[in-house]
């Protein structure tokens, strides 16, 4: 297998992109060699803990609702165009969102990571739900087969907290600026909602030299 990291924000329009994307691919490549695994990167690290009201999160990043609308617009015409279902406008606040990735790294521990991500994303980008709401998120691990009553208990401590942070600030460390960045192998950065053509490529060149290789390995 090859690993293929994926650092991205759950309150991030291009990782639910991306995501969507990468996944067409792999599901048109069942073969494919790629595992998967998600890691923490917040684009907004200084968010307050309990969120922010989302036309003024909107007014201080962008100056102004006109400004934000133009920034969204590519936004909305590549979910569009990705047959992805997009609700911005149902979206009351923006959250702090170091829980939900709490949550992820739980879920990663119980391989229910991909479904936990893609969970978060239905949650923020369609429902408009508040998933800095610890009970938002203890609804979402539980329909995706987690222990709510487990997730609610370390939700109300600082478990891996600490270890969150740690990881973002060393993802940032090592050059990762923005979100979603894709790295494969450990050495190859794809950075951005790349189309699933280019990762049905790349699946079918990693599987050309794994066979490669297999076949070149010597008999025993």
């Amino acid at each position: 297998m090859i690993r293929l990291d994926i650092f991205s924000d759950p309150i991030c329009p291009w990782c639910y992109i991306g995501k969507s994307r990468l996944d067409r691919a792999l599901e048109a490549r069942p073969d494919h060699p790629f595992k998967v695994e998600w890691h923490p990167f917040q684009l907004n690290p200084d968010m307050p803990k309990d969120g922010m009201e989302r036309r003024a999160y909107l007014e201080a990043k962008f100056g102004g609702q006109d400004s934000a609308v133009k920034a969204y617009l590519p936004v909305i015409t590549e979910a569009e165009s990705s047959g992805l279902e997009i609700n911005l406008e149902g979206i009351k606040r923006t959250p702090n969102t170091l829980d939900a990735h709490r949550l992820i790294h739980w879920a990663g521990i119980e391989f229910k990571q991909n479904a936990a991500v893609d969970r978060l994303f239905r949650a923020y980008f369609i429902e408009g739900a508040d998933i800095g709401d610890p009970a938002e998120l203890v609804k979402i691990a539980s329909s995706i087969g987690m222990d709510g009553d487990v997730v609610g208990r370390l939700l109300d401590s600082d478990a891996d907290a600490e270890d969150i942070q740690a990881r973002d600030m060393d993802a940032r460390r090592k050059g990762v600026q923005s979100v979603p960045t894709f790295v494969v192998a450990n050495q190859h950065v794809v950075p951005g909602a790349q189309p699933t053509e280019l990762w049905t490529q790349v699946i079918d060149d990693l599987t050309a030299q794994l066979a490669a290789g297999s076949s070149e390995s010597p008999a025993h």
